[in-house]
């Protein structure tokens, strides 16, 4: 099979699967069957099941990833709409979303050290609660493998969106603002995503946090490497 063949078909079953898992999550909607979560598992047991390596798949895969920058860009439109509300708490939205990248870049190293993991992974689980591109970019210039960096990203993401709902349940948060704030500083551009499905206040104020927090944890965790590494 040739590379562009390979491409196509990487692409286009990536599509088809979301597709499915989108149709399965609107007919049993869990926070465990969120399309990013089902469709990611069964790209992984595709893979495995065939012998198609990660790079071939990356083939095409790429080109779905080149759509994660415009993707997050759209993501400003609903921002705008909702740019009164966002000025009128704009000093709780800072503060709040300041807490929270001290909260989940701390949280990471602690638990790390806890864990015994050496410092090239803690540099790469530092960054994990940001975008992909700003968390490969910081964990690269603390001495951190950009691709694992990519990996702790994901698994913050869909964990953050699997787990929020309970949490926000078990601690009796219901104001939108702050689980837009709370799901956005944790878990980027999925947790934002999700945001947006519950109400397009809470997805501005996700979309806020998360912009807030890329912008916060870039500069803190080059300082904070000094001190912990």
């Amino acid at each position: 099979m040739t590379d562009w063949a390979a491409a196509i078909l990487a692409a286009a079953g990536t599509v088809l699967v979301y597709i499915g898992a989108r149709k399965f999550y609107q007919r049993f909607s869990y926070p465990i069957t969120l399309p990013i979560v089902t469709g990611t598992v069964v790209i992984i047991v595709v893979l495995l099941g065939t012998g198609i390596s990660y790079d071939t798949y990356m083939l095409g895969g790429r080109w779905i990833e080149h759509l994660l920058g415009p993707a997050v860009v759209a993501l400003a439109y609903p921002l705008y709409k909702q740019r009164k509300m966002l000025k009128m708490y704009f000093f709780p939205l800072l503060v709040s979303v300041t807490v929270g990248a001290f909260a989940g870049v701390l949280s990471g190293y602690y638990l790390s050290r806890l864990a015994g993991v050496e410092q090239a992974l803690i540099a790469s689980v530092l960054p994990k609660s940001v975008t992909t591109p700003v968390a490969m970019e910081v964990a690269a210039s603390i001495g951190g493998p950009p691709p694992l960096a990519a990996v702790f990203v994901m698994v913050a993401g869909i964990g953050g969106v699997v787990t929020a709902p309970y949490l926000f349940k078990c601690c009796k948060i219901n104001h939108v603002l702050a689980k837009g704030i709370g799901i956005g500083s944790a878990s980027h551009a999925i947790g934002t995503a999700k945001a947006l499905e519950n109400s397009e206040i809470e997805g501005a104020a996700s979309s806020v946090a998360m912009t807030l927090s890329a912008v916060i944890v870039s500069i803190i965790i080059p300082l904070l490497a000094l001190l912990f590494f």
